[in-house]
């Protein structure tokens, strides 16, 4: 059977095989997260020394590193856990990506399915870069916007640590899916939903929309929303870029398409008329 024409039932059989598939690759992952949990949580641990230091002058540093308090007893154990399930997830994510292209593959043309599956590394590339601007540029700028107004205001901060790992992973997972967009525009102009010129024309809404977003995630200053936005309106415009190299890709292969389906049906129409040029021919000689 034609998988374009594959019934309900066999789209939900196969939907399930590919949560699967994931789901196996995603518990294989988290042994590998546990592994990775604890000298991540360290690092970050040592790595928020600098914002303590800022707030506190008179303190020292140590090789044990910042202390993170526990408010819970369970605290410790939630987010080793909380890391464990973010090391695995990102490690199954091109297995994901994975999967739900090969989901959706059949509904698309063979030269569809060979030019998104190349999408997958650079969705993979650009979610990982989106972590690390979050972590290296957003996480430092809204921290010392933190402790600067926790000392105007006379606060003595105590940092938990199940609070500030929150915290981490609301500023950067939010960016890693936002460096998506220059891959979700290539992938829908080269199917052809979205035309480039659409994005052209509501840039300035575009750019709005980017700008609240900004301001969502970053502290309450103008300087905070101006290094959080021109990040965004770069991908936006480097999204322009890619969208109309994918479209004019999907242009070309539309016409090669609509060309070899009028060559075919040219062809159907001179093996129809031969065909009856025979019948005639042989009525002919029947007759004779």
């Amino acid at each position: 059977m034609d998988p374009k024409e594959l019934p309900v039932i066999e789209h939900i059989e196969e939907l399930r095989k590919r949560l699967i598939i994931c789901a196996i690759f995603f518990m294989i992952a988290l042994f590998a997260g546990f592994y990775f949990a604890e000298p991540i949580i360290k690092y970050i641990q040592y790595d928020a020394e600098p914002f303590i230091e800022y707030f506190q002058p008179d303190y020292e540093q140590s090789n044990e590193g910042v202390t993170l308090n526990a408010f819970k007893v369970t605290d410790p154990l939630t987010v080793y856990l909380e890391v464990t399930f973010f090391v695995a997830l990102i490690l199954t994510s091109p297995v994901i990506l994975y999967q739900l292209w090969a989901f959706i593959a059949p509904g698309l043309y063979e030269k569809e399915r060979k030019a998104t599956l190349k999408y997958i590394p650079y969705a993979f590339i650009l979610f990982i870069a989106g972590i690390l601007f979050g972590y290296f540029i957003l996480f430092p700028n809204v921290m010392d916007f933190m402790m600067s107004l926790n000392e105007r205001l006379g606060i003595q901060p105590t940092i938990g640590i199940n609070e500030y790992f929150g915290f981490l992973f609301k500023l950067v997972i939010p960016f890693g899916l936002l460096f998506q967009l220059p891959v979700i525009t290539l992938f829908l102009s080269r199917l052809g939903v979205l035309n480039p010129i659409w994005m052209v024309k509501f840039r300035k809404y575009s750019y709005f929309v980017l700008f609240v977003i900004a301001v969502l995630i970053s502290p309450p200053d103008l300087i905070s929303y101006i290094l959080m936005s021109i990040p965004l309106f770069v991908l936006y415009e480097i999204s322009i870029v890619i969208a109309k190299i994918g479209y004019r890709k999907y242009e070309k292969s539309e016409e090669q398409r609509l060309k070899a389906e009028k060559e075919e049906e040219q062809r159907q129409q001179v093996e129809a008329a031969l065909a009856e040029q025979r019948r005639q021919m042989e009525q002919i000689n029947g007759q004779n």
